[in-house]
């Protein structure tokens, strides 16, 4: 194992062992580093622009052609938690969100109906996770996608307690019969506002936080997807990523996490095929059983890697299973009617009919 992965594990299982018993002084940033780096942490604030007005809301049901004529079948319930990228802070119109784009395309491949329900909340932390849970948990969700992080590691909250809210509401959700998929924090140190050392320093606490909350996700029964993509390499290649900002993802850049996550979810409803990669060869085998935090590490570093337990019925977690799925184009996505057309230029689609 690489060093600065052996490095990474180590971290997160450190992170990860205080959350579990309640500790809370690891903090993202040491005091003397934080004032090292204050001076530049300005300077990227200043550069980062403000999006004006709320994300599109695109709430309701996808899939309306597989309506059961019997009603025999009520819809998949998905519900979405956690910051500005789960909200979809960036476009205008309902349907390019992730959560439009993932109940679309679950729809599609279910063929099935499937109801969104999004309770993110831009500028959302760790934890503001308990209040959104308590919120979706009243539309019943088969399905929970999360993503958060970001937002934890710019204001410099405590990595423990950051991880072990996040473990508190994945169990919260599995408790009440709900598959969770949570989007782990991606990589800030592509943001192009921010400089060195401000980006070294922010592309290792935002892995290292990935890795250990990879680790409290899958000892807490839910399954993770590395979206080190959704800031990453690729976006930092093609400014078109990004929406104004130059922080939140554009339409494109949205989809592009969205088809990381799908493959995943699909997954739990036994709808994706056994063949975990085709063509080039993948970073790391396509599928491969680790130790829990060194398949966390190895899953920080690595965008679109799914990282789930291997040994669930041990009741330990101790191993965990590395996958690196064949990412599809999403389908043809669709709005459901009577939506709001709430966005930040002022144009977009119907949003969805709300709950």
């Amino acid at each position: 194992m690489p060093g600065a992965q052996a490095s990474r594990a180590r971290v997160a299982r450190r992170i990860a062992t205080a959350a579990a018993y309640g500790g809370g002084g690891l903090g993202l940033l040491g005091v003397g580093l934080a004032g090292v780096l204050l001076t530049e942490s300005r300077l990227a604030i200043r550069a980062i622009g403000l999006l004006d007005g709320d994300p599109p809301r695109a709430d309701g049901v996808y899939g309306a052609e597989f309506t059961d004529p019997a009603d025999r079948e009520p819809p998949l319930v998905l519900a979405f938690l956690g910051d500005s990228t789960a909200a979809g802070l960036g476009v205008s119109r309902g349907r390019e969100t992730p959560g439009a784009l993932l109940a679309a395309g679950l729809a599609s491949v279910a063929e099935r109906r499937v109801r969104l329900v999004n309770v993110a909340k831009s500028g959302a932390r760790s934890c503001d996770l308990a209040a959104q849970v308590e919120v979706a948990l009243s539309a019943r969700p088969t399905l929970a996608v999360v993503m958060v992080g970001a937002n934890d590691v710019t204001r410099h909250s405590p990595a423990a307690t950051c991880v072990r809210e996040l473990g508190d509401v994945v169990r919260r959700l599995r408790a009440e019969g709900c598959d969770v998929v949570v989007g782990t924090c991606p990589d800030l140190g592509t943001i192009k506002p921010v400089r060195p050392p401000l980006r070294w320093v922010a592309r290792r606490l935002s892995r290292q936080l990935a890795a250990a909350q990879t680790i409290a996700v899958v000892e807490a029964g839910g399954r993770t997807v590395s979206l080190g993509s959704l800031l990453g390499p690729e976006f930092a290649a093609r400014p078109e990523m990004f929406a104004a900002d130059r922080y939140h993802p554009s339409a494109q850049g949205y989809a592009t996490a969205a088809m990381a996550l799908l493959p995943s979810l699909c997954a739990i409803l036994d709808l994706w095929p056994d063949e975990t990669f085709t063509g080039a060869e993948p970073p790391l085998e396509p599928q491969a059983v680790l130790p829990v935090a060194v398949a966390a590490a190895a899953a920080a570093g690595h965008s679109g890697t799914e990282v789930t337990a291997a040994d669930e019925g041990s009741g330990t977690w101790r191993w965990a299973t590395l996958r690196h799925r064949l990412r599809l184009g999403l389908p043809g996505t669709e709005t459901p009617p009577n939506a709001s057309a709430n966005s930040h230029s002022g144009t977009g689609d119907a949003g969805a009919t709300k709950r």
